[in-house]
């Protein structure tokens, strides 16, 4: 074993690797035979493994679970998010002359997966993996736009507002008054609510079931640019965003177009 591994991490991958081999399962006894181990520790992988969902029992055997399945399908379908977006985003840059961002969620924090600058643009403090929370950010809000009001607000209602600006907002109820006029408007806004002077327009991207799995915003400088965006600015973000959702498979094109 790799000097500086944790030996029962290290047998429960492999324990998963072996299952994985066989698509009808293997009993007890069998993976103690693979894996060499006695069996109390072999029933201690499994239980634990069975109790997260990485395994299921089929009569009495083991197969791998769904949290697995779950797991693969969220790296698969972001690979592919980032493969199709691309080349729309690029486009997207090179006709506004701003930077790009895409976002997904995790719980109540937006993860950037990808980031577009134009040389002399706008530069902010964005990298790809960087979390933001959900409530100071235009991407964040856009994440949030299926999602029940009373949902929105117990979820946020358990969220540390920090105060990153003088815009940042500062309650639960705000930000669910903004997310329903984005619902209105199709797009949401950061009014440098999470760094000063700036200012970004979100609008979400959908899957095939017709949901909201990422998002993408444009970001400028001057409150203006939020308060009284240019029809040009919105129209593509959100133009932007629906292609890439038909890319992802979304067919209703039209409820969101207007």
């Amino acid at each position: 074993m790799a000097k500086g591994t944790l030996q029962t991490v290290d047998r429960a991958l492999q324990l998963l690797e072996i299952v994985s081999e066989y698509p009808q399962g293997l009993s007890t006894k069998e993976l103690e035979g693979l894996l060499e181990l006695n069996k109390v520790t072999t029933h201690r992988l499994l239980a634990t493994l069975e109790n997260r969902g990485f395994l299921e029992r089929v009569g009495s055997n083991y197969v791998i679970g769904l949290k697995m399945v779950e797991l693969s399908s969220m790296k698969l379908n972001n690979i592919e998010l980032k493969t199709e977006a691309s080349p729309y985003l690029r486009q997207l840059v090179g006709v506004l002359k701003l930077p790009v961002q895409m976002a997904i969620r995790d719980q109540t924090e937006a993860i950037f997966i990808e980031k577009i600058h134009t040389v002399n643009s706008l530069r902010m403090y964005c990298q790809i993996g960087k979390r933001i929370p959900l409530y100071c950010s235009g991407v964040g809000k856009a994440l949030l736009l299926q999602e029940e009001d009373e949902t929105i607000l117990a979820k946020l209602s358990k969220v540390n507002f920090e105060k990153f600006t003088p815009n940042t907002l500062e309650t639960p109820g705000q930000v669910l008054e903004e997310i329903k006029m984005a619902r209105e408007t199709g797009y949401a806004i950061d009014n440098a609510e999470h760094e000063n002077d700036i200012f970004c327009i979100a609008a979400p991207i959908y899957d095939y079931r017709g949901k909201i799995i990422a998002a993408i915003s444009i970001a400028g400088e001057g409150e203006t640019f939020v308060q009284h965006p240019t029809k040009e600015a919105v129209d593509l973000v959100k133009q932007t965003a629906m292609e890439i959702s038909v890319r992802m498979g979304y067919r209703n094109r039209d409820k969101h177009i207007e």
